[in-house]
């Protein structure tokens, strides 16, 4: 194969990932929506946020430790 080829061929799995993960996101949104958030991911970043700045979690904590 040539180089063009290859990367067409790397372009075309990237499109078809980034498809995936569009759907994806699209399907979170909605449940979301349904859940009650009433802008959907959008809103559920900022009450993570809120809840974030409210009480600080060590990300690197072991989850054992947290339980």
């Amino acid at each position: 194969m040539n180089n063009t080829t290859e990367l067409n061929s790397r372009i075309a799995g990237l499109e078809s990932h980034v498809d995936l993960l569009e759907s994806e996101l699209s399907y979170i949104d909605q449940l979301l929506l349904k859940c009650g958030f009433p802008e959907g991911i959008k809103t559920l970043k900022k009450t993570v946020e809120e809840l974030l700045s409210e009480s600080p979690v060590d990300i690197n904590e072991d989850e054992s430790e947290v339980l």
